[in-house]
């Protein structure tokens, strides 16, 4: 007689098993995700911020003395959304107190010291200060060619430069991140063994940036790495933030830039115009069931010269939209839709696919809707690392707690 096989004499032994302790294969199939999860915390802990920055370009930088319109070129020209700002040492004293200083890899003389960084959120607040009744034209053009360094702090990110040490866990870099660091300078060479913090003293003969889309870039790299948090959808792991702040289609530019500025916002959905209501003092009001048309977003200020920008001061948004996406077609000589397109996605739609639609587009929040277009809700770049951070740490923590399960037959 024929004995069977050792894949069918398995076979045999798990149904027997499934059918008299199915509580326990499910427990145990549990546990198997949990230990996965584990094993994810650990290749993130053992993974350092030096492989993120290994392959980086040469630091962008500029002077202390560069006009706001220089600096903001300087973003346009390099298609980066910060900039670090450089002074002589001794001169000034750095956002929050920080000495990050450059030197020279030959002699070790201190060359420069990083006083602070430069967003499109503060060129925002900047445009925006000293008009907060709406009264009165904006003179752009005196408003840019102020030193850049007196722009410094203007929004919440830049009242503190960041440094994270190459030493440093990617895990412990997510965790930074997810506490809402956009962005943060790597040394190239670093005296410390590790850091997971802020350092308010560091010298380096060059730096490098890295942010919140160069880790989740990274992440994307190995997702098999990391393939049970990258396959749970974006409703399950928590990450959604169902207050969203929004504008109207009809909103004078102007006026979206000065709610903005008061909210400390650096981007808001465009909704469509609620018919019958007509404009009001509400400029920025809640998103949430509104018909999302597009996304307005401190960067698009940018993508104009200050002469056209302040010939838009007083056009709706969507108008402002539409004008600057003709500017770029025709300078560029091709579409500008890619970068244009409303970035959206659902309660169901995974991690993945999420981490995908922000690195494509290249945007720091994606708008959450429903079957309708209807907004629900937003994930932000810190939403997604808080989720992931706070996923493969719950699983550690979980494994380490719980007995290991036996299954007798």
């Amino acid at each position: 007689m024929q004995m069977p096989s050792e894949e069918r004499l398995m076979e045999e032994t798990l149904t027997l098993i499934h059918r008299q302790h199915p509580d326990e294969l499910a427990s145990s199939s549990d546990e198997s995700n949990k230990k996965m999860r584990r094993s994810s915390c650990g290749w993130l802990r053992d993974r350092k911020v030096a492989d993120l920055v290994r392959d980086s370009r040469r630091l962008v930088e500029v002077p202390y003395t560069a006009t706001l319109a220089a600096t903001v070129h300087a973003l346009v020209a390099n298609d980066i959304a910060a900039v670090p700002v450089a002074a002589p040492p001794g001169r000034y004293i750095g956002a929050g107190g920080s000495m990050i200083l450059e030197s020279d890899r030959a002699t070790g003389v201190v060359r420069k010291h990083y006083i602070g960084i430069i967003t499109m959120l503060d060129v925002l607040v900047h445009i925006a200060d000293g008009h907060p009744d709406g009264d009165g034209a904006v003179d752009l053009e005196t408003k840019m060619a102020v030193p850049v360094s007196t722009v410094i702090g203007q929004s919440l990110e830049g009242l503190n430069l960041w440094t994270l040490n190459p030493n440093t866990s990617i895990l412990d870099c997510i965790e930074t991140f997810s506490k809402g660091v956009h962005r943060s300078l790597v040394p190239l060479e670093s005296q410390m063994e590790s850091a997971i913090s802020v350092e308010l003293v560091e010298a380096s003969p060059g730096y490098r940036m890295l942010t919140q889309l160069d880790v989740l870039n990274f992440l994307r790299a190995n997702a098999n790495e990391l393939q049970d948090i990258m396959n749970c959808s974006i409703g399950k792991l928590a990450a959604v933030n169902e207050n969203v702040f929004a504008v109207s289609e009809h909103t004078h530019l102007i006026d979206a830039i000065r709610s903005m500025s008061t909210f400390s916002l650096g981007a808001v959905p465009i909704v469509a115009a609620a018919g019958e209501v007509s404009e009001d003092g509400s400029i920025i009001q809640d998103g949430r069931g509104r018909k999302v048309i597009g996304t307005f977003s401190a960067t698009d200020l940018r993508r104009c010269s200050v002469a056209q920008l302040q010939s838009m001061l007083n056009d709706s948004v969507i108008s402002f939209k539409e004008q600057v996406s003709a500017i770029a077609a025709e300078s560029s000589g091709i579409s500008d839709e890619p970068k244009t397109r409303c970035v959206t996605c659902h309660y169901d739609s995974t991690l993945a696919e999420v981490i995908d639609e922000a690195v494509f587009s290249h945007v720091h929040r994606v708008w959450v809707v429903d079957g309708e277009g209807l907004l629900v809700g937003l994930v932000s770049l810190t939403d997604i690392l808080r989720a992931i951070l706070d996923n493969v740490l719950g699983a550690r923590n979980e494994v380490q707690d719980a007995a290991p399960i036996e299954l007798q037959v």
